[in-house]
């Protein structure tokens, strides 16, 4: 489970109504908020007075909700609005039964996968919210064992590579598959020339 400072904790309730009535939803949203959302809580409120951290930095701070959930199955763009209306950077905990997911949006919705709430681990790493904000971007969004580790790339070109590598990784996969079926010489070769074109750019953006 999550677990902040004391003094960060909040845990108030806040009504679902608070949230569909005011955000700007399709019809169809609206409905599945109100049939798959249980219960939304303000968990916590990260701030320099609530972690004892330096004021520097844009981020003022950080609410920590948990939304509990009917079902697992949820469509994430109620998530994906919350946090695109809101002006607070926003951080989801996610649950359902003893389930849970963090998720968070950075230019699109970044998520865990569903894990057991006593697994759910977040570190507030850093000295000012700007730091502790990326630390929980890379936390969430980042995937294990994608890119390699480099310390001296940003979020934003991790990001990016990740998102290079995922992309070229599936375009391999796919013609592995259709080179595996081709019956034609010809068209296997260049499949193959493709693969292999493909292979050497995704070893170059794993640095291998």
């Amino acid at each position: 489970m999550l677990n902040f400072s004391g003094k960060a904790f909040v845990g108030r309730n806040m009504p679902k109504e608070a949230f569909y009535k005011n955000l700007n939803l399709s019809s169809e949203l609206k409905e599945k908020f109100v049939s798959d959302v249980k219960r939304i809580v303000l968990e916590y409120k990260l701030s320099p007075d609530t972690l004892n951290i330096e004021k520097n930095g844009e981020t003022t701070e950080i609410l920590v909700l948990s939304i509990e959930l009917k079902k697992q199955e949820l469509d994430y763009r109620i998530v994906e609005n919350i946090a695109r209306q809101n002006a607070h950077k926003l951080l989801f905990l996610l649950k359902f039964q003893e389930q849970g997911q963090l998720a968070l949006y950075y230019g699109k919705l970044y998520k865990t996968d569903w894990t057991p709430l006593t697994d759910l681990k977040l570190e507030a790493r850093g000295l000012n919210l700007d730091s502790i904000w990326e630390g929980f971007i890379e936390q969430i969004a980042l995937q294990k064992n994608i890119i390699p580790s480099c310390d001296s790339l940003t979020v934003d070109e991790k990001l990016k590579k990740q998102d290079t590598i995922l992309k070229l990784q599936k375009e391999i996969d796919k013609l592995e598959r259709l080179s595996r079926s081709e019956k034609q010489p010809k068209k296997r070769f260049e499949l193959f020339t493709r693969l292999q074109g493909l292979k050497k750019k995704l070893a170059e953006e794993k640095g291998e």
